[in-house]
Parts: C-alpha cells; sequence; structure tokens
C-alpha cells in the first residue's frame, strides 16, 4: 500500500489511539505534573510522525521517527511508574505497554525500509 499521508501510516493510527486510551485513562488524575508528561510524551509520538511525513525527505522523516521512537519509550517509562503510584490497573498498564511496544516495533521497522 502506498502511503499519500501520514494518516495512512499503522504506526500513526496506533499511536493516535493510544494517545486517546491514555488521555481517558488519566483524566482524572489529581497528579498534574504526571498527567502532563505522560499526555505530552504520547502525542509526540504522533506529531512527530506526521511532522517528519510532511517534510517530504527520508532523512528528516527518519529523523523525526527517531524521536517518536523515543517518545514511545518515554511513554512506557511513564506507564511503569503510573502502575507503582496505583493510577492504572495492571490490566490497563499491560494493554497500553502492549500498545506502546506494538508502536515502537512498527516505527523501528519504518526507519529500516528508509
Amino acid at each position: 500500500m502506498k502511503i499519500e499521508k501520514f494518516e495512512d501510516i499503522i504506526a500513526w493510527q496506533k499511536s493516535k489511539e493510544l494517545s486517546l486510551i491514555i488521555y481517558e485513562k488519566f483524566k482524572d488524575i489529581h497528579d498534574f505534573s504526571f498527567k502532563n508528561q505522560i499526555q505530552r510524551a504520547v502525542i509526540s509520538i504522533m506529531n512527530n510522525i506526521a511532522e517528519g511525513f510532511e517534510r517530504r525527505g527520508d532523512k528528516e522523516f527518519k529523523h523525526f521517527l527517531f524521536m517518536a521512537k523515543g517518545s514511545c519509550g518515554e511513554v512506557r517509562s511513564m506507564l511503569y511508574l503510573g502502575l507503582e503510584l496505583g493510577y492504572l490497573s495492571g490490566d490497563n498498564f499491560k494493554k497500553l505497554h502492549n500498545l506502546s511496544l506494538e508502536i515502537s516495533k512498527l516505527l523501528s521497522g519504518f526507519i529500516k525500509t528508509l
């Protein structure tokens, strides 16, 4: 399948899904520092994919995909903290962690193709 717009990129679609879930799961958390950090990191994944794609150069796109991958790692790190602080149940942690791992693998594969 030819990718004509960033919305066609599966990693972007999955990162948007992850963003929506994270916003929902942490909406009632009063630890605003934690909430702000994980929300900014998760949004950074999808936005870096979009921004890199729109720049229309493989070298720049790859750079932005690496930044998206870094943000994905940050989200995963924050998820561990959220679990330990009791902000997430074990089941929710597992679901979000697995989705973030899937996104990271998709990004790695995409980087390799560029």
